[in-house]
C-alpha cells in the first residue's frame, strides 16, 4: 500500500464526496487542480504532441466552472495560447465573463522536455508552493489526473490534497494479465489465451493456444503494460510453427522483433486468439468509480482503429451500436464492481471485440484501461456543452432538453501539410466557415489539441450532431476546410 499520508488524504475525499461530485453545482467551495500528465511509456513520435495532450481537459473545466463557488488551477508544461483559452470560454457564453475567468488560473512550467508533467512539477518547489498558495483553504480541494503513478501520489502529498485516482498498487488491474484475470473471475466473456512470462514461453504458449482454439488462424501478443495498441504484435499461427520471428508483425513500427521480445522478457504479457469475423467492431465502455464505491456507466463507443495491423486507437463514434451497447455495458458493470471492491477510484474503460454471426453479436472483453483515455475528453466536451447524460439501458445520450446526440471524435486528424498552419489559422478557418459550435442547436465541432497543429501537423476534434450521419458530415467538413487551408498556405 501507499504511505499513510496518501491514505489519509484519500480518506478525506471519501468523506466529502457526496457533496463535491465533479458535476455538482451546490454551494460548497471547491478547487480542482488539473494535472493531465501522460505518466506512461509512449513512443518517441508522440513527444511533440505532449503539450497538446495536456490541454485535452479544458472542455471539462467548463462543467466545473458552472458551479459558482468552484475554481480550477490548470497546470501545463507550456503556456496555453491565449486565443485557445478564449475559444473554450466562448463555447459557453454565460461563462465567458470576467467573474468566471477569474475562477480559472493557468500555471505553466515552460518546460517542453520529454518528461511527465507531474514529475516536472515535483522537481520545482517554487511551483509546488505557488499551486499550494493558489489552492488556499477551500472547503474541499482535489487533483484531477490523467493516470496514477508514484509521481501522482507524491504530487498529492506535496500539495496536501487528495487526488481523484487510485493507489498505483492497483494498477495491475489495468495490465493485460490483470485484465484477463478480472474477466475470468467475474465471468466476463473474453478470448482464449494465456499469460506469457517472456519470449522463452512463446513456443509452448503457441502450442497450447492452438490446442485450445483449433480454429484460430492468428493470435495477438500483448506487452503487459502496452498503451493504445502499440504494445501489440500480430502472430500468424501457421507461420509461427516454422519461424516465430518472421511470424510476428508489430503494431509499433519503431520497434523490431528482437526489441519487442526483449520488452516481453522485461514485463511479460499475454497471448490470445485474434477475434475475427466478416462483420467486426471494436466497442468500448467508459466507467466511473466514485470514492464511495458507486459504479456508473458513463458511455459506450465504437472505436476507430488503424495502424499497420488495425490495433492502434485513432478515434471513436458515440454511442456504440444499440444492437450490443446494452450487453457490453452490463458486462462492463461486472468489471466496474470488481474494480470498486478493490478500491479503484476514477475513470476506466473496458475494450471489446465484437463479431456478428447468424445468431447476433458476440462481444469479447479484451482489456481494462485503468486511466483516462481517448474517449474521455470527447464525452467531457459533450456533457459540458449540453449538460446531459448517457442512458446505458437505452444506449443513447440525451441533453438536459431531452434531445438525442451523437458524435465522431479523433485525436489523429493529421497531415504534414498542417504544419504550415498556426493555432490562429485553424481557429480562423473554423470560425470563418461557420464550422464551430452552434450553442442554439447544440451541434457542431469542438476542437482540442489545437496547439499541436504547427509542431506536429495534428489536431483533435469532436463533431456533435443529432444523428451519427450529421456528426460525420461535420467532421469531414472540418477536415476538408483544414486540408484546403493547408494547401493554400
Amino acid at each position: 500500500m501507499s504511505s499513510p499520508a496518501f491514505q489519509e488524504l484519500q480518506a478525506q475525499m471519501r468523506e466529502f464526496w457526496p457533496t463535491v461530485t465533479l458535476r455538482s453545482i451546490g454551494d460548497i467551495e471547491r478547487t480542482v487542480v488539473v494535472v493531465h500528465s501522460i505518466s506512461l511509456d509512449v513512443p518517441d513520435h508522440l513527444i511533440p504532441v505532449f503539450p497538446a495532450y495536456e490541454e485535452r481537459f479544458l472542455c471539462m473545466v467548463l462543467s466545473l466552472l458552472r458551479a459558482p463557488r468552484s475554481r480550477v488551477i490548470y497546470v501545463t508544461s507550456q503556456p496555453i495560447h491565449p486565443r485557445v483559452l478564449g475559444y473554450y470560454f466562448g463555447l459557453v457564453p454565460e461563462l465567458d465573463t470576467p467573474e468566471a475567468r477569474a475562477r480559472f488560473v493557468s500555471v505553466s512550467l515552460v518546460d517542453g522536455r520529454n518528461e511527465p508533467l507531474s514529475r516536472k512539477l515535483l522537481a520545482r518547489p517554487g511551483a509546488i508552493r505557488r499551486v499550494r498558495e493558489l489552492v488556499g483553504q477551500p472547503e474541499f480541494a482535489m487533483i484531477l489526473p490523467f493516470c496514477m503513478t508514484a509521481d501522482e501520489v507524491a504530487l498529492a502529498e506535496s500539495l496536501g490534497i487528495p487526488i481523484y485516482g487510485s493507489d498505483p498498487n492497483l494498477n495491475w488491474l489495468g495490465s493485460k494479465t490483470g485484465s484477463r484475470r478480472v474477466f475470468a473471475e467475474e465471468g466476463v466473456s473474453h478470448p482464449v489465451g494465456l499469460d506469457v512470462g517472456g519470449a522463452a514461453d512463446l513456443p509452448d504458449a503457441l502450442r497450447e493456444l492452438r490446442e485450445r482454439s483449433p480454429g484460430a488462424r492468428a493470435a495477438v501478443l500483448k506487452l503487459d503494460q502496452g498503451v493504445s495498441g502499440l504494445g501489440n504484435g500480430l502472430v500468424d499461427l501457421d507461420a509461427a510453427a516454422d519461424d516465430l520471428h518472421s511470424a510476428i508483425e508489430l503494431e509499433d513500427e519503431e520497434l523490431n522483433v528482437e526489441q519487442y521480445l526483449a520488452a516481453l522478457d522485461d514485463e511479460g504479457g499475454i497471448l490470445e486468439e485474434r477475434i475475427e469475423g466478416e462483420v467486426f467492431r471494436s466497442p468500448s465502455v467508459q466507467l466511473r468509480m466514485s470514492p464511495a464505491g458507486q459504479v456508473d456507466i458513463m458511455s459506450t463507443h465504437d472505436q476507430v482503429l488503424g495502424g499497420p495491423h488495425g490495433q492502434t486507437y485513432f478515434g471513436c463514434h458515440f454511442p456504440a451500436d444499440q444492437e450490443y451497447a446494452e450487453r457490453i455495458a452490463a458486462e462492463s458493470l461486472k468489471v466496474g464492481r470488481r474494480l470498486a471492491r478493490e478500491g479503484v477510484i476514477g475513470r476506466a474503460a473496458v475494450d471489446f471485440a465484437a463479431v456478428k454471426s447468424d445468431d447476433g453479436w458476440h462481444p469479447y472483453a479484451l482489456e481494462i484501461n485503468l486511466r483516462c483515455g481517448g474517449t474521455t475528453h470527447p464525452l467531457f466536451a459533450l456533457t459540458a456543452l449540453t449538460d446531459g447524460a448517457y442512458d446505458p439501458l437505452a444506449g443513447e445520450y440525451r441533453t438536459r432538453l431531452g434531445d438525442i446526440k451523437h458524435y465522431v471524435a479523433t485525436d489523429h486528424l493529421d497531415s504534414p501539410a498542417y504544419r504550415s498552419l498556426t493555432p490562429d489559422d485553424l481557429l480562423d478557418v473554423v470560425a470563418e466557415r461557420g464550422l464551430g459550435w452552434d450553442a442554439e442547436r447544440e451541434a457542431g465541432v469542438v476542437l482540442h489539441m489545437i496547439s499541436a497543429i504547427a509542431v506536429a501537423g495534428r489536431i483533435g476534434l469532436t463533431a456533435i450532431g443529432d444523428t451519427l450521419e450529421e456528426a460525420r458530415t461535420k467532421y469531414y467538413d472540418v477536415r476538408g476546410a483544414v486540408d484546403e487551408a493547408a494547401s493554400a498556405a
